[in-house]
């Protein structure tokens, strides 16, 4: 029998000195201290689990609500009769309604408890997308979707701003990662089986799906998260909207942090619009191969997630911020000059630029969680997501003005926006150093293995 600290791997392959197909075995000799050194285990107690877990659950709901709606687009259009202009203004709508609504809420949101504000939008959200499934009409459908982007847009912000308070610097990365983990599970499970719904049912199905969730979702939240008070509590006078605004602008590091959210945002949507019909019209994708795309693109992020968390709190929120948004430039370059291969290769570089995506938005995230006092973080989170919707909306409309279809049905001019988004994430990696974060500046407000019941 092999000791523990062996690492035994087989397989079949081409030695050099025997010069064909032999079957081989490796054996890796582990030594323990260097072992332990990558041991990933979750450094949480089981409320701390729970709240990430309720905090995921509703990131999963709300992502999905917001990424199914352009695959809908071919159920959508002939149900209600409407063209891709109409379309695009259902789509719009969400991300404009959400900006204005995170906007206006970052002028309040820290005067109450963040477990309140949360509850609140979600329950708004929910409603708005029950009314989406049930909508008869496309004006109905769009006022639908106004509603759900006006609460939704107080989503995000509190999430992160509960993760913030709830864990330390050191374990930020960590649960930003479990956080963020909901984006991979809504591509890799949510978008494909509620396109199954809306292909077998209708297209109402979906939307009727997530409500039910969320249905489900806000009583548990409510049980088990604890009240997020400590911030009104932490001994500073509330900041009135005007002197909010004023302190944002006054502090460079917040302005800072947010260009970094914002460009990020702009560079990695640049890609995202015509990913799908470049991968159809030039790549040679058929629909279940573009499906594929997004599941493996969708599992690699899930399963990278939790690892790139604790390596920026290991070694670093900024050093793994520089090396996984420096390693992504080759992926984009891949991605939009990619041209008609075997498509095994083609979701090998896809599932490495989704897994690098997620590598550059989890340190990013806790760098930006930082440069705010916590009586202040849903304010400024607020701003942080209002500038997320902006900037992902600009990157579809610059894109389709540098993009466009060709009598071929093939998309032109797709590497130039290519180009475009590794110009932006570069930048980014220079935006990132400007930010200079102290981990004992800011501490969590919030101790949530005492206060979680």
């Amino acid at each position: 029998m092999l000791p523990p600290n062996l690492l035994v791997l087989s397989g079949l392959g081409v030695l050099p000195y025997f010069n064909k197909p032999t079957s081989f075995w490796v054996v890796f000799r582990v030594q323990t201290p260097t072992f332990a050194h990558f041991n990933f285990r979750l450094y949480m107690n089981w409320k701390e689990r729970v709240l990430l877990l309720l905090l995921a659950a509703i990131n999963f709901t709300h992502i999905l609500d917001f990424m199914i709606m352009m695959p809908l687009g071919n159920f959508l259009m002939p149900y209600f009769k409407i063209n891709t202009q109409q379309f695009s203004v259902v789509v719009a709508s969400y991300s404009l309604s959400a900006f204005v609504s995170g906007l206006v809420a970052a002028f309040f949101v820290d005067r109450f408890d963040r477990k309140k504000i949360l509850i609140f939008g979600y329950t708004g959200f929910i409603i708005g997308t029950i009314c989406c499934g049930i909508a008869p009409e496309y004006e109905l459908l769009l006022a639908a979707r106004i509603l759900a982007g006006l609460f939704g847009g107080l989503i995000g912000a509190q999430v992160l701003s509960i993760v913030a308070d709830s864990f330390a610097y050191e374990r930020r990365g960590q649960a930003m990662g479990i956080l963020l983990s909901a984006f991979s599970l809504a591509s890799v499970i949510g978008v494909p089986f509620s396109l199954v719904l809306a292909g077998n049912i209708s297209w109402h199905a979906p939307f009727i799906l997530i409500g039910a969730m969320g249905i489900v979702i806000i009583p548990l939240v409510h049980r088990f998260l604890p009240s997020m008070t400590h911030h009104l509590d932490a001994g500073r006078a509330h900041v009135k909207p005007v002197a909010l605004l004023r302190n944002i602008l006054g502090n460079s590091q917040q302005l800072i942090a947010l260009l970094l959210n914002g460009a990020l945002m702009l560079g990695h949507f640049l890609i995202i619009p015509f990913l799908n019909p470049y991968m159809e019209h030039n790549v040679g994708f058929n629909e279940t191969q573009r499906n594929l795309v997004y599941m493996v693109g969708g599992l690699a992020s899930f399963f990278s997630a939790p690892f790139i968390g604790k390596l920026a709190d290991k070694y670093g929120k900024h050093r793994v911020f520089y090396i996984f948004a420096s390693s992504s430039l080759v992926t984009i370059f891949l991605i939009t000059n990619m041209p008609p291969i075997k498509y095994y290769w083609v979701l090998t570089v896809t599932g490495i630029w989704f897994a690098l995506s997620t590598g550059r938005a989890i340190p990013a995230q806790a760098i930006i969680s930082n440069v705010v006092h916590p009586e202040q973080r849903g304010s400024f989170m607020s701003f942080n997501s209002s500038f997320q919707q902006m900037f992902t909306g600009m990157a579809s409309l610059i894109a389709g003005f540098i993009v466009f279809q060709g009598k071929d049905n093939k998309i032109h001019n797709y590497a130039l926006v290519g180009y475009l988004s590794i110009v932006i994430v570069l930048i980014t990696i220079f935006i990132a150093k400007a930010i200079h974060t102290d981990p004992k500046k800011y501490e969590p407000v919030t101790p949530v293995q005492e206060e979680v019941v």
